[in-house]
């Protein structure tokens, strides 16, 4: 639910199994889960009830904005990148002095725009971008990097 459906927020899943897998699982269940979020398995079930609508709006969401980036990375010379062909985020290969830690928290203090550094992935010297969002935050985003980028050494 959390990609596809843009509805990260909710905290439910569900579980096909073998029989003995699922009975381990609910006895597991029955120790540390109370109950399910009813409002969270409402959204759900309101989204999984109008998957085509949904879906068809965040691929849209995401195959645009997979174009801005396109076209922007385009223009940073000290970025690199293998596109997607799927999926709701992606690794960009970065050339800078610094770690991607440093970059993503020097880049967040200063423009307020948050990417998340390759270290966390055992993949230093990247940074991930998330592009589900909103298209004109988007575009706003990215031309803070631009600005962050072409300030550094």
């Amino acid at each position: 639910m959390s990609k596809a459906f843009s509805l990260a927020g909710l905290r439910l899943g569900w579980v096909a199994a073998p029989r003995d897998v699922i009975e381990a699982i609910s006895i597991h269940r029955d120790y540390d889960t109370i109950s399910v979020g009813r409002l969270d398995d409402h959204f759900a079930a309101l989204a999984l009830e109008n998957s085509a609508r949904v879906l068809q709006r965040s691929r849209q969401i995401t195959r645009t904005n997979l174009e801005i980036i396109d076209a922007w990375i385009a223009t940073q010379p000290r970025l690199n990148w293998v596109k997607p062909k799927s999926g709701t985020t992606t690794l960009v290969e970065f050339d800078l002095p610094m770690t991607s830690r440093a970059l993503c928290v020097a880049l967040l203090k200063e423009t307020g725009v948050m990417f998340t550094p390759g270290d966390a992935f055992g993949m230093e010297g990247t940074f991930r971008i998330g592009f589900a969002n909103n298209t004109d935050v988007l575009k706003e985003g990215l031309e803070k990097v631009s600005a962050f980028l072409a300030r550094q050494p």
